[in-house]
């Protein structure tokens, strides 16, 4: 089975009419994340002005707000900003993206791109976030990763991929398999950085399994009508695998945090 994926499908924007699908099944950040941002940093999270760039429905900003961080969110997509803010009512969202950022010059310790920075166009978004870092300040950008290691979740990522006629992470731009260099491409300049792998584990029943799975991008664009068939085939492979339906997913958080330039 193949999809008819189309040439130039609008990945970026798919995701507003899929908001509250977004913030129910995709899986959360570790706690080592942070930990590691902490440490990549030298600063602590507590008390730091953060700007999340790209927040989404804001799976990120309560994480960094729970972690004591005065939180900004950045969020260009109607869809999801709206369900940023009945997530949490509480936290300032303003609209714009990493492109041009809507922030002062010098006014964050920490700008954060949680799956967000492949969206961007880093011969623009690099200079502005190097533009509204303090001096002390640092980019962190991460994406959360299947393991492919993970024997049952290769053959899931070969069948996605079979399915739609690619490689996921290039369809989508992701920084899944990418290298340091790839992820600044067309950037001005290679910022010096460090990168850090953060593996993790979460257990979900299976219809949260496959709602994760369809609330990407490369699903979104072809639509629930079209990804139907696909999506019931693939219940019964992962059933062979959990078949009292609760389903183990790894993941490797991939974190690259460039100080200030």
């Amino acid at each position: 089975m193949t999809a008819n994926t189309p040439a130039h499908p609008d990945y970026a924007h798919s995701f507003n009419t899929a908001a509250a699908q977004y913030a129910t099944n995709r899986p959360t950040y570790p706690p080592t994340l942070f930990d590691t941002i902490e440490q990549a940093a030298a600063r602590p999270l507590k008390g730091a002005r953060i700007a999340d760039v790209g927040a989404g429905t804001g799976i990120a900003t309560a994480l960094l707000r729970a972690r004591g961080a005065d939180v900004v969110a950045v969020e260009p997509g109607d869809g999801m900003a709206s369900q940023f803010r009945r997530s949490l009512p509480d936290t300032l969202v303003v609209r714009g993206d990493g492109d041009a950022l809507p922030l002062a010059t010098a006014s964050v310790d920490l700008l954060t791109y949680a799956q967000s920075w492949h969206w961007t166009n880093p011969a623009r978004s690099l200079p502005e976030a190097m533009r509204v870092l303090r001096p002390s300040g640092s980019l962190a950008l991460w994406w959360n990763n299947p393991a492919l290691d993970v024997p049952w979740q290769a053959e899931q990522n070969r069948r996605v991929e079979e399915y739609i006629g690619g490689d996921v992470a290039e369809k989508r731009g992701s920084g899944r398999r990418a290298r340091t260099e790839d992820v600044f491409a067309r950037a001005p300049y290679l910022p010096a950085c460090t990168r850090h792998r953060i593996r993790w584990s979460r257990t979900v029943p299976l219809d949260t399994h496959l709602a994760n799975i369809s609330s990407h991008s490369v699903f979104l664009v072809l639509g629930e009508e079209a990804t139907a068939a696909f999506f019931a085939e693939e219940r019964a492979h992962v059933l062979k695998t959990f078949p009292d339906g609760q389903v183990e997913e790894s993941y490797e958080v991939v974190l690259i945090v460039a100080p200030a330039a």
